[in-house]
């Protein structure tokens, strides 16, 4: 891997991944919302903002997300599902991921292996759901994961080494979590970074479409 592009590289896991990689000797491209007024639930700001890079990237990984916006916290019941807070997620952690996936192709290589991933969360997976509630984030993810499963499909095509893939991170300790780490283990962004990375090196072309953890086990759909 010599080039990568990383969509939300000032948030706890995007800087994490921009430094391991840079650690690495690949050439990072990073974009956010605070260094380069990226907004990725605008397709406008994100078709602006691919416009101007000329590629190729080995590595397109999209690091946005949150689970708190707009100080909706996470439902624990059906009474408390807004649609100002399932739409304000659906943006974010579906739609945004999305146009960069639609906008990123062309900085994609076609002549050899390439990654597109987006972080995507268990907890959007509808086969491993036991608890309930997080109706809003749940949601918005497992639809992450469709678009994921889907581009994979069409991107095969004209890519045929190109992998697309949806990663769980795990629990890190970050801004994003802090309020909700609870007794789950977390791990800190810099272990996370290494985490994911180590699952991107070991990811083969057969396997793009799918939706894998930190230790690059299959999540189910």
């Amino acid at each position: 891997m010599d080039t990568a592009l990383i969509i939300g590289a000032s948030g706890g896991i995007g800087s994490a991944l921009s430094q391991a990689l840079a650690v690495r000797g690949v050439a990072v491209t990073g974009l956010s919302r605070s260094g380069d007024r990226l907004d990725v639930t605008d397709e406008d700001s994100v078709r602006a903002a691919l416009a101007r890079l000329d590629g190729p990237y080995d590595l397109i990984l999209v690091a946005t997300g949150a689970l708190e916006i707009g100080g909706a916290r996470p439902e624990k019941a059906l009474r408390q599902v807004t649609a100002q807070a399932m739409t304000d997620q659906f943006a974010l952690n579906c739609i945004g991921p999305s146009l960069v996936l639609k906008h990123a192709v062309r900085l994609l290589p076609r002549d050899r292996r390439c990654v597109f991933a987006a972080l995507s969360a268990r907890v959007g997976s509808i086969g491993d759901n036991g608890f309930g509630g997080w109706y809003s984030y749940r949601t918005a993810k497992a639809a992450l994961n469709q678009m994921i499963h889907t581009g994979a499909i069409e991107l095969s095509r004209s890519h045929r080494e190109a992998i697309c893939v949806a990663l769980h991170p795990g629990t890190v300790a970050t801004a994003f979590t802090e309020k909700y780490l609870g007794r789950h283990r977390s791990v800190t962004p810099q272990e996370a970074a290494q985490n994911l990375l180590a699952v991107i090196d070991d990811l083969a072309p057969a396997e793009s479409g799918q939706f894998f953890d930190w230790q690059g086990r299959r999540v189910p759909w």
